[in-house]
C-alpha cells in the first residue's frame, strides 16, 4: 500500500509544489491538503494519513498546536515539521510535542521523499547537526553528570554506545560501522532504547538524551 500523506500548509503555492514531487512517486499518495491547523486535523480524522507535512506558521491555529492534538490522536501518524532556519526555538517545541522530525522548506526534492518515507516506517530522515543545535540551544540545562543518568540506569553499556552515537546524528549503517556490528544488530539495540525511554522514534532519543545530560557526558 502507498504512503498515505497530509500536507498543511497556508501558501498553496508550496502545497502544490510538494504534491507535484510526492505524487511523483509510485509508493506515495497525497490524500489532503489542509491551509491552517484545525482543518489539518479534521483532515487526519476523515483521511487518516500515515505522515502529515507540518507548517509552523498557519491561521486560525498553527502548527505546534496541531502537532499536539494530532499526536494524541489513536493510531495517530507520524509529524513531520516543515521549517525554516528561523524559526528553531518552534521546531525544538514541535519536537517535545510529539513530532518524530523537521525538514527545510528549501530542501531538494529527493529528501522530502526521503523523509516522508522514513517517517513512514517509523525513523525520521532529520538535519543530525541542525537538531544538536536545537536540543543544545532550547532543552533545559541539566547539571552534567560524571556518568549515565539515574533516567538510563536500565541500559546496557552497548546500550548506551548506541544512544551516544544516535544522539550524534548517526544512522544506523554509520553506527554499525563505528561499532563494528551488524546493522540489523543496531536496529535491534535502537528498538530496545525506544522501548526503554518510552519514546516513539529515535529523534525524540535524542532529546532525551540531551536533556538527561547524557549526550555531553564523558564517554
Amino acid at each position: 500500500m502507498p504512503i498515505r500523506v497530509l500536507i498543511a500548509d497556508d501558501q498553496q503555492l508550496l502545497r502544490s509544489g510538494f504534491r507535484a514531487i510526492l505524487d511523483s512517486e509510485t509508493d506515495i499518495d497525497v490524500v489532503g491538503e489542509a491551509d491552517d491547523g484545525l482543518q489539518a486535523i479534521q483532515l487526519v480524522r476523515q483521511y487518516a494519513p500515515d505522515v502529515v507535512l507540518m507548517d509552523i506558521r498557519m491561521p486560525n491555529l498553527d502548527g505546534l498546536a496541531a502537532t499536539e492534538r494530532i499526536v494524541a490522536l489513536p493510531d495517530a501518524p507520524r509529524v513531520v515539521v516543515l521549517t525554516t532556519f528561523d524559526l528553531n526555538e518552534y521546531v525544538y517545541r514541535a519536537l517535545r510535542a510529539g513530532a518524530s522530525g523537521f525538514l527545510l522548506k528549501d530542501a531538494p526534492a529527493t529528501r522530502l521523499i526521503a523523509a516522508v518515507r522514513a517517517a513512514a516506517g517509523g525513523d525520521a530522515l532529520i538535519e543530525p547537526s541542525i537538531t544538536r543545535r536545537l536540543v543544545e540551544s532550547f532543552a533545559p540545562a541539566p547539571a552534567i553528570p560524571s556518568g549515565p543518568p539515574a533516567e538510563l540506569a536500565g541500559f546496557t553499556e552497548r546500550e548506551l554506545d548506541v544512544l551516544r552515537l544516535v544522539a550524534r546524528g548517526l544512522s544506523n549503517a554509520e553506527i554499525a560501522a563505528e561499532l563494528v556490528v551488524a546493522e540489523t544488530t543496531v536496529k535491534t539495540h535502537v528498538g530496545r532504547i525506544l522501548m526503554k525511554l518510552g519514546v516513539r522514534d529515535r529523534v525524540q532519543a535524542v532529546v532525551r538524551a540531551y536533556e538527561t545530560g547524557f549526550a555531553a557526558t564523558p564517554r
